[in-house]
């Protein structure tokens, strides 16, 4: 297999660093497994984010999500988990990251979690 799943996340310079402007991307395609018991969670995640200097490439961000197939983890943690490490990757102005997890129980369960640059205010 040419590639593999990677906690590594590369990121490259913000072409325009004196803007505020948002990046958004929906990662369709993320697992993880209940911890509880072992079984399968699929979650859709958005990610929205004003970067600073730098900006996360895509092919990292891709196998880091992969990383996760295999790993146990509460909707919670690893939302939080995510946010963490792309937040030390990128020290974006700001981020978003929503997971949708789908139905579990007759339960979806939508985490949100958000970064503000300390002193940072969005322009109106």
């Amino acid at each position: 297999m040419p590639t593999r799943p990677s906690k590594r996340l590369q990121t490259f310079a913000n072409p325009s660093p004196r803007r505020d402007y948002r990046i958004c991307m929906e990662i369709a395609e993320f697992t993880c497994l209940c911890p509880m018991t072992g079984q399968p969670d699929f979650a859709t995640l958005s990610l929205e984010y004003i970067p600073d200097r730098l900006c996360v490439e895509l092919k990292s961000l891709k196998l880091y999500v992969w990383s996760y197939r295999n790993q146990g983890a509460f909707h919670e943690a690893v939302t939080n988990r995510i946010l963490e490490d792309l937040v030390k990757a990128t020290r974006p102005r700001f981020m978003r990251l929503t997971a949708k997890f789908n139905v579990r129980g007759g339960i979806y369960t939508s985490v949100i979690a958000e970064h503000r640059m300390r002193g940072w205010k969005a322009k109106d």
